[in-house]
């Protein structure tokens, strides 16, 4: 960000909000910026760094009690018109999602299968049960296991034992093989 920071406050100073200090919306812009756990999405620095701040100003309006009418014309030059989400939100999307794909990957095998065939390919229990030669009670055993699981893990902050460290996996194996159903 600190290169930009410059061209940052040159464009919140053409765009100011009623209420709300450049130096504010800079700082509170750094503190999202250091909040993240890797910047490695990031594509375009500067684009991110000002769609951060465009949303922290949007965040201070949406939430003011009273909102100043002329504030409403200064939205606009920040155009306001899109609904969709900013990189910031994209950025930490794209983590939760490879958190989850970790997670899902540390199934037990026969857990895992169901799981993805459920959830990610989106058959039904029945089509599961006649891909995998399972019984259908086989195949809700191991999906509600494999959620059971993945909930466990996400409940401790979503620490999935790391893949390069087979003991911690195996330890996290031993630890539920006696909660697995029979195949």
């Amino acid at each position: 960000m600190l290169p930009h920071e410059p061209a940052l406050r040159s464009w919140l100073r053409r765009k100011t909000v009623h209420g709300l200090e450049v130096d504010d919306i800079v700082q509170e812009t750094y503190a999202r910026l250091s909040a993240l756990e890797s910047v490695a999405g990031i594509r375009d620095a500067k684009t991110y760094t000002f769609q951060v701040a465009h949303s922290i100003v949007i965040s201070y309006v949406r939430h003011s009690r009273v909102v100043p009418i002329f504030a409403v014309d200064h939205l606009d030059a920040f155009g306001m018109a899109s609904e969709e989400p900013g990189p910031e939100s994209q950025t930490n999307d794209h983590q939760e999602l490879q958190r989850l794909a970790e997670a899902i990957s540390q199934l037990p095998g026969k857990i895992r299968d169901v799981f993805v065939l459920r959830r990610v390919h989106g058959l039904s229990q029945r089509e599961v049960a006649k891909h995998l030669g399972l019984a259908e009670s086989t195949v809700e055993k191991h999906f509600s296991k494999g959620l059971l699981l993945i909930s466990s893990l996400f409940e401790r902050g979503g620490k999935v034992p790391a893949r390069a460290s087979n003991s911690m996996r195996q330890d996290f194996r031993r630890d539920h093989a006696s909660d697995q159903p029979e195949d």
